[in-house]
């Protein structure tokens, strides 16, 4: 069943499209970790290593709801079908559609989706051509669009969703910070691609943050310093995820994560 935590009268319910290993050795991903903070983040975070000490990933969304049965804003898409573009490296099929219903979600609640990065692990369920949200506006940031544009002969993401999107009329492209609806707002985080973003949602005094790929991994929710090589800039991450995680703890701020073992992590 799926986890839901309470921030007033907002629920926010994680919701895991898959699970799997991760192609490259976690080393490899942070190349500056040392022993001792390994070991420190799978005391932490003990289900993102796998029984071979492979890093293993969940690949998560999350649906924002205002009270019972107001509209959903889903943040991320995950991976998606087994044709989706993220086939070739990551543990297709995905299953968000059933996390959906069986968090009692209909396709037709879903009214927005904030990719918080264009990678395509996140955005899988958004491509028009295999999304069910047929009348959700997908929302992103325009220097994600701007790179995409700018690789359209390499990668997919402009061809497949930001070009079939505007020809719907449901793409929202923002630039920095913005409201969202009552107790949500847009937070930009950049680094991790030049256009990320995570989500804020804070109401009668409680606060969590959808953090995307802010950080993919415990070792930097306790080493913020730690750099992954896949960051666009990873000064300009490092930062972002500072900040971010100062303010989060400053504010007690629950943290939602995508690829930690744990969906949910408390303040300290």
């Amino acid at each position: 069943m799926p986890m839901t935590r309470t921030v007033g009268q907002l629920t926010v319910t994680a919701l895991q499209d898959a699970e799997g290993p991760f192609p490259s050795p976690r080393q490899e991903c942070f190349p500056d970790a040392t022993e001792a903070q390994w070991s420190a983040a799978d005391a932490h975070d003990p289900a993102a290593r796998g029984a071979g000490g492979e890093w293993w990933l969940r690949y998560r969304s999350y649906a924002i709801r205002v009270g019972d049965s107001g509209p959903v804003t889903l943040v991320d898409a995950g991976i998606g079908p087994a044709g989706s573009l993220a086939a070739d490296w990551a543990p297709v099929p995905g299953h968000l559609p059933d996390e959906l219903a069986a968090a009692g979600i209909q396709a037709a609640d879903v009214s927005a989706i904030v990719l918080t990065h264009l990678h395509n692990d996140h955005m899988g369920w958004a491509v028009p051509g295999d999304s069910p949200f047929t009348r959700a506006r997908v929302i992103v940031q325009q220097a994600d669009v701007d790179v995409y544009r700018g690789n359209r002969d390499f990668t997919g993401q402009y061809d497949r969703l930001i070009e079939p999107l505007m020809a719907q009329g449901r793409l929202q492209v923002l630039d920095g910070d913005a409201p969202l609806g009552p107790g949500v707002r847009l937070v930009a985080t950049p680094g991790h691609t030049p256009g990320h973003q995570t989500v804020l949602v804070e109401d009668a005094g409680e606060s969590l943050l959808v953090a995307g790929d802010l950080l993919v991994h415990a070792i930097q929710l306790l080493h913020p310093e730690l750099a992954y090589v896949s960051e666009a800039d990873p000064e300009q991450a490092r930062a972002s995820r500072a900040k971010a995680l100062a303010q989060a703890a400053a504010r007690g701020t629950v943290l939602a994560v995508s690829h930690l073992g744990t969906a949910f992590h408390d303040p300290t």
